[in-house]
């Protein structure tokens, strides 16, 4: 029993985290409650059980001090990094983090997920050794989301694997008289990558549907990979903006 509970791939969770940004300059540092994002996003994912390891990689020395100041583990890496899974791949050569354990993207802008959400998107890779990388969907309830583009749908298969994720409204009704409209799942932010594979995505060139859609996990699927979509209950409370952070202060307040 020791030898398979040593043989059992780790959890852990990485949070890309950069101070520059078209919408919310300084975002991580940026008070909820008295405390900075960073803060609060971190001390959630430390309270999460299944993760063995929480670091934030970054490449700014303000969003490092920053959490090393309240005893947080801080990764610097490259700042030319274009997008937050290339700066996650590299956190993770440099945290020499096994080739089959499980690295967890946690967005530094969601300050309120829930723990069980890491456990969601974690697990089918804990479960399933030659799966490369999984992430959460969620039903669309707000009829307004349905054609928005910064909320990406999802279409997936009977077995759970993503066959495509856009901008648009998929599936699209063509018939509109038809009694029961389609289900729609946009895609949440969190993903789950075996390292290994995670090394392997950041080397593959820009796919096609990846450059029309600005979708990255699209690369994924046009490489032939799968990708494991969970189906969660939570939905992602994201701050962009500055109204958006007085908001998630005002939910943070109201449950206290």
């Amino acid at each position: 029993m020791d030898l398979e509970h040593k043989s059992q791939p780790k959890v852990v969770a990485i949070i890309p985290a950069r101070y520059h940004s078209n919408r919310f300059e300084g975002k991580p540092l940026a008070k909820i409650v008295g405390k900075p994002m960073i803060q609060h996003v971190y001390e959630r994912a430390a309270a999460v059980p299944l993760l063995s390891r929480v670091a934030v990689a970054t490449d700014d020395e303000r969003i490092a001090a920053c959490v090393r100041s309240f005893g947080g583990e801080v990764v610097m890496t490259r700042p030319d990094h274009v997008s937050g899974t290339d700066r996650l791949a590299e956190a993770a050569s440099i945290m020499d983090i096994p080739e089959q354990d499980v690295v967890v993207n946690i967005q530094g802008d969601q300050p309120l997920f829930p723990a069980e959400v890491v456990s969601q998107v974690a697990t089918p890779l804990l479960e399933d050794p030659a799966l490369p990388m999984a992430t959460l969907i969620y039903k669309i309830i707000r009829p307004e989301e349905i054609n928005d583009p910064n909320h990406v749908k999802t279409v997936f298969d009977r077995h759970g694997m993503a066959l495509y994720f856009s901008r648009s409204s998929i599936p699209f009704q063509r018939n509109p008289e038809e009694p029961v409209a389609p289900t729609y799942y946009k895609h949440l932010g969190f993903y789950a990558y075996r390292k290994g594979f995670l090394l392997t995505f950041v080397s593959l060139p820009e796919g096609e549907w990846e450059r029309f859609e600005k979708l990255e996990q699209l690369r994924a699927l046009e490489f032939g990979y799968k990708i494991k979509v969970v189906l969660t209950e939570h939905d992602s409370v994201e701050v962009d903006t500055e109204p958006e952070l007085r908001r998630v202060e005002e939910i943070i307040l109201a449950g206290k």
